[in-house]
């Protein structure tokens, strides 16, 4: 896991299917990710935001494990880095302006 998730939950729920939870550590937020969901295959989501403290030492971090950083740009809220996974889905990175 790249970017640093952590595997929480792997299970099958029938029919072939399977439950994958995602998380930071020490953190409450998680993600699911769902194969049954065919109007959303893999590539198709974008906007997912993740709060950084500290943008650069999270990017420097990412790309030392073999990430690629598309772009990194300033707005009136602070730093948004934008980083697309290995299936094409999109991220972004936010650190709030200080």
């Amino acid at each position: 896991m790249k970017l640093g998730f952590q595997l929480l939950l792997e299970e099958p729920i029938g029919n072939g299917l399977h439950w994958v939870q995602l998380g930071f550590p020490q953190q409450s937020t998680t993600i699911a990710l769902v194969e049954w969901l065919q109007e959303m295959p893999a590539g198709s989501l974008q906007g997912l935001i993740l709060e950084s403290e500290d943008l650069e030492r999270d990017l420097n971090d990412l790309r030392n494990k073999g990430i690629d950083i598309a772009r990194v740009d300033d707005s009136p809220r602070g730093k948004i880095a934008t980083l697309i996974d290995p299936d094409g889905n999109g991220l972004l990175l936010h650190q709030n302006k200080k």
